[in-house]
């Protein structure tokens, strides 16, 4: 295990960042944390919980996907995919970490993969910093995930008071703390760290939110079930718990022609939205409680019916802070479940 005082992290990042491009949470205008490349004078964020997560870094919002350039009849396909330069992701919580295997088993070992998403997932290092101060709106203990052991990524990091402290899990891991201005400590250093943020983790309102009556094989139990009607007529449809979500998938496809060139590129979509995978014979959930019911039963049913049984859900809480009129996967699963 390795150590260095938090008065000095900016020496760290900034050795990091002169071996490979380095994102961390940094605080915007209006005081939310977003990742972003670091660069001297910029502080870490003191809040782990970013507005988005870094999913972003691996599947981001817009990427163009190839060109067509025109010339008369003449018709030039130009590939848009760029040579993605290795970088490391500072500062992951523990859940987010774990929405990174979710994603992965979508884009990374799904047939057919996902080249682009696969690029970028292969040349990033992340650095799992875990949770010492969760708010009352995580419930990632619900989903086995445990904040204080900061799991799922390269390197597994520790804060108190003082120091920082870094256990590489993984080669690429023990890549990066190599040559980086960093002390040997103690291998059970962070223990008492571990203690506390478990203590804090124990008086949570979420914590024990009961998925018994969810998971794999429970389609045809749930999926009819009348609360989807009354639990759906209040949302607006508006996008944001999918925007927010960082397991979330949805994609469409677009092309923009500008005259002579022609770009195609994908962007985030939502199956909230009344024109998702919409067709000339329609749209497959026409209503409000299909589209509705679509993304929590994917959460919940759907997803671990195809992987094993995970859920594509974390735990990390944003659906609850962001949405505009409190209508959450907490209260899709305390209603249905509840009834059974």
């Amino acid at each position: 295990m390795k150590k260095i005082a938090k008065a000095k992290i900016d020496d760290l990042f900034k050795a990091i960042s002169e071996k490979e491009v380095l994102y961390l949470p940094v605080d915007d205008a209006q005081g939310q944390a977003a990742f972003i490349p670091w660069k001297e004078g910029l502080k870490m964020s003191g809040d782990l919980n970013t507005v988005r997560s870094a999913k972003d870094l691996f599947f981001p919002q817009v990427e163009s996907l190839v060109n067509f350039k025109m010339d008369g009849k003449k018709l030039e396909i130009i590939d848009a995919k760029r040579e993605n330069d290795p970088f490391v992701i500072f500062g992951v919580r523990p859940c987010d970490a774990k929405s990174f295997e979710i994603l992965d088993k979508v884009f990374y070992y799904s047939e057919p993969v996902d080249s682009f998403y696969i690029a970028r997932r292969d040349k990033s290092t992340v650095v799992v910093l875990a949770c010492n101060e969760p708010e009352e709106t995580c419930f990632c203990q619900a989903f086995g995930i445990d904040q204080a052991e900061a799991a799922g990524g390269d390197v597994s990091a520790w804060e108190d008071g003082e120091n920082f402290y870094f256990k590489a899990v993984t080669e690429k891991g023990e890549a990066l703390l190599e040559g980086l201005p960093l002390e040997d400590a103690e291998d059970g250093a962070a223990d008492d760290i571990k203690k506390a943020a478990k203590a804090v983790m124990e008086k949570l309102p979420l914590r024990d939110l009961d998925l018994s009556k969810f998971g794999a094989g429970k389609t045809q139990e749930l999926f009819d079930d009348p609360a989807w009607a009354k639990l759906s007529e209040s949302c607006l449809g508006c996008g944001t718990c999918t925007f927010v979500c960082p397991t979330c998938q949805c994609f469409d496809i677009k092309d923009f022609d500008g005259g002579k060139q022609i770009r195609r590129f994908r962007c985030w979509d939502s199956c909230m939205y009344s024109d998702f995978t919409q067709m000339s014979a329609g749209q497959p959930r026409p209503t409000q409680k299909e589209r509705f019911r679509q993304r929590f039963m994917h959460k919940l049913v759907y997803y671990p019916d195809m992987h094993e049984g995970m859920f594509s859900c974390v735990g990390c809480g944003r659906c609850l802070r962001k949405c505009p009129i409190h209508m959450n996967i907490v209260k899709v699963i305390k209603t249905i479940g509840e009834e059974k």
